[in-house]
């Protein structure tokens, strides 16, 4: 039988907030020392929702994206400095992640997530958070998660407004998005409010702690859409869709 993880007098007082939360407490906080999650797209939103899982003591982080920190990135991507742009997102963000929380087994892959290697990197996950901003990428990601049975967290933004969305099975991520959009705006061409990102990647990051703690109902087979102009959220039901060419009427993996 394996024991629980343990926590040093360093961790207890780190996570001393946690660990008086009635739905998360000790138990709760040993399964997040014990997860083992993978964040695609260090940008506006795997930047924060990064920032937030190390801080919240996840066991084991990877963090993988192919790209280098641009002056352009800074409008939003807060896990960066000015003086990191050059450098590789993920060799900084290594930098500043250990820096915030060495308790945290954090890895750096520069790469792209394709179809050729999508399943194999997310193969033992416990969970994914989807960061990245092209529809491509996130059908490969929801693809490769679905047929490896782990939980995707998906974000994304655009303008002012953001989404947010659980997929555990059936509805996936493709009963939503078919395809890729072929007239898909890019925030490169039509803009985006910069606090927009930390909002949404911190609600990734806190749906992914509700989903490794079992705190709470998890936005599962639903869709949180905010609207920044008028502060307004709602939430929608992804409704499986029978001709999916993903999940179709069978269930995760198979």
């Amino acid at each position: 039988m394996t024991r629980p993880p343990a926590f040093s007098a360093e961790e207890v007082e780190r996570y001393a907030r946690h660990l008086v939360l009635r739905e998360i407490g000790g138990p709760g906080q040993q399964k997040l020392k014990a997860a083992r999650v993978l964040i695609i797209g260090l940008g506006g939103l795997g930047g924060p929702a990064s920032l937030y899982l190390t801080a919240a003591g996840i066991g084991g982080l990877v963090i993988a994206d192919p790209d280098s920190v641009e002056t352009s990135n800074l409008q939003r991507q807060v896990l960066f400095t000015t003086t990191d742009c050059g450098r590789s997102k993920v060799d900084a963000g290594l930098q500043r992640l250990t820096a915030l929380n060495p308790n945290v087994e954090t890895q750096a892959l520069q790469l792209a997530v394709e179809g050729r290697n999508a399943r194999d990197l997310i193969e033992g996950f416990d969970l994914v958070l989807d960061g990245t901003d092209d529809f491509a990428t996130r059908l490969v990601v929801s693809d490769a998660c679905l047929a490896a049975g782990v939980p995707l967290v998906s974000g994304a933004i655009g303008r002012w407004t953001g989404q947010v969305g659980v997929f555990t099975g059936r509805p996936c991520y493709r009963c939503l998005v078919p395809e890729s959009p072929p007239d898909a705006e890019t925030c490169q061409a039509v803009g985006v409010i910069g606090a927009l990102a930390g909002v949404i990647g911190s609600m990734m990051a806190l749906e992914a702690i509700k989903l490794i703690t079992g705190a709470g109902d998890s936005l599962a087979g639903r869709l949180l859409v905010y609207d920044a102009l008028s502060s307004m959220t709602r939430t929608v039901r992804v409704a499986p869709d029978p001709h999916c060419p993903s999940c179709g009427g069978g269930q995760i993996g198979g």
